[in-house]
């Protein structure tokens, strides 16, 4: 018998090739390895104690500085002020509420409902409902809600569905996109008070206690504001709130998937992928930062929603070099680029109406 030769016996102990979804797998396995050997996600205590004292104060001291000031168009310096904080706590409870600042499920959760509710004004259960699945699908037809919109056209099917005035509206949708954002902040507030109040809030738990926190702390914002000042100048206090707010919190979150591939209902994409293809990261330094709550790493919080947010800055150049690595494309520009990107897409939208679905994707894929 003649013995086998090394060459004979390679195929024999060479691995397997791995499948796609192995691989997809494996992948996101191993750059989760990375970001966990470099203490990426680990809790950032010391960052987020510091920020809820702050902003704690500096919310405090906002309806003061209103009280004490009175009767003068001043306040609307406390207006942009108040609106300040507001959004900078909108973005701890987020933080809270994807699990990032602190070890106990417990506290993250009412940490999430007090900042959204009692500080905020906005219902802690419509957010994180509507927040998850925007996380389990971003961009994706029927799953992401942050594309559906009865006012906006956020993909082709949606404008293809649209006629008369609405049609009309849609080829302009672009220009309206950032002053619709003024309306938000009542928006966001409605949207709260009609979950928790409807058949769907229900059964949410704690569900007494959030409209509660919600419903005092709207009333209280309105009560103070009339009372304190006449009303041209209550009505102009809370115009300057409630729109900056809107605009603050949309312009953060709209630079990061608006334009970006849409996937069609039934397609399926790998989380790996899934996260990166469909985000943006909008480049700036720790000014950006703090404007978009650590949006801007959008990638990085997609790929790893309970990543403390000062660990963000620390991960994009371990997920971008991995990115390379793999072959799969990270997008990234900058704040006033990514704003003239959404307009267009927009706009698009709404032009293109009428033209055959494709989907972006394939292009990537196939490339």
């Amino acid at each position: 018998m003649t013995p086998s030769t090394p060459a004979a016996a390679e195929p024999a102990t060479r691995p397997a090739p791995q499948r796609p979804r192995e691989r997809a797998v494996s992948d996101y396995a191993e750059l989760s390895r990375r970001i966990q050997e470099a203490g990426l996600l680990r809790r950032a205590h010391a960052y987020y104690w510091s920020r809820i004292a702050f902003y704690g104060v500096a919310f405090a001291g906002a309806w003061a500085t209103l009280v004490l000031v009175g009767d003068s168009w001043w306040q609307l310096l406390v207006a942009v002020w108040v609106s300040l904080v507001v959004v900078q706590v909108t973005f701890l409870g987020h933080d809270a509420a994807h699990r990032q600042v602190f070890a106990s499920h417990a506290w993250n959760e009412w940490s999430a409902r007090i900042f959204a509710g009692g500080i905020a004004g906005l219902s802690y259960r419509w957010w994180t409902s509507k927040h998850n699945r925007h996380h389990s699908g971003p961009n994706q037809v029927g799953r992401d809600p942050d594309i559906e919109s009865a006012v906006l056209a956020f993909t082709l099917e949606s404008a293809a569905e649209r006629h008369g005035l609405r049609a009309w509206f849609a080829r302009r949708q672009g220009w309206a996109f950032f002053p619709l954002l003024l309306l938000e902040g009542v928006n966001l507030h409605a949207q709260g008070v009609i979950e928790l109040v409807g058949k769907r809030g229900a059964q949410a738990p704690h569900r007494v206690v959030e409209l509660a926190l919600l419903v005092t702390r709207l009333a209280a914002n309105l009560a103070v504001v009339v009372l304190v000042l006449p009303p041209g100048k209550a009505a102009a206090f809370l115009a300057v709130q409630l729109g900056l707010t809107g605009l603050l919190l949309g312009g953060s979150f709209a630079p990061n998937h608006k334009g970006m591939p849409v996937v069609p209902r039934e397609m399926r994409v790998d989380f790996l992928r899934r996260q990166v293809l469909m985000s943006r990261n909008v480049r700036g330094g720790r000014l950006v930062d703090w404007a978009m709550g650590g949006l801007n790493y959008q990638v990085e919080h997609h790929l790893f929603p309970s990543m403390p947010r000062p660990h963000l800055r620390r991960a994009k150049p371990l997920v971008e070099a991995f990115c390379a690595e793999r072959g799969v494309t990270y997008t990234e520009t900058g704040l006033f680029e990514s704003y003239g990107i959404v307009v267009r897409y927009l706009n698009a939208v709404g032009l293109r109406a009428r033209d055959p679905f494709t989907c972006p994707l394939v292009s990537v894929y196939r490339g």
